[in-house]
């Protein structure tokens, strides 16, 4: 008689099985301490794990070079721009 092989559950991650550490790992491009701290922190999930690294590196970055921050004031009888000094106002 067969016996139904068990298949592992798709979307929780098993430390043990090196393989799919390494997998994930090379994926998420941190090293399997790290994930191992992650695990410990938020759980199995590969989904969670994933949302947290995005949310982590996401967090990291540095506003885009060149954003300009000006305020617009409008009046009834005239508007007025504002721009930081460091800019060349817009006619």
């Amino acid at each position: 008689m067969r016996r139904a092989k068990i298949q592992p559950t798709r979307n929780k991650l098993d430390l043990t099985d090196q393989a799919q550490v390494r997998v994930v790992t090379k994926r998420l491009k941190m090293s399997p301490a790290e994930l191992a701290e992650m695990v410990g922190r938020i759980g199995n999930s590969i989904t969670a794990i994933n949302k947290e690294v995005t949310q982590q590196r996401a967090a990291k970055l540095p506003a885009p070079a060149g954003t300009v921050i000006a305020s617009v004031t409008v009046t009834e009888t005239k508007a007025e721009l504002i721009m930081p000094d460091d800019t060349p106002a817009a006619t």
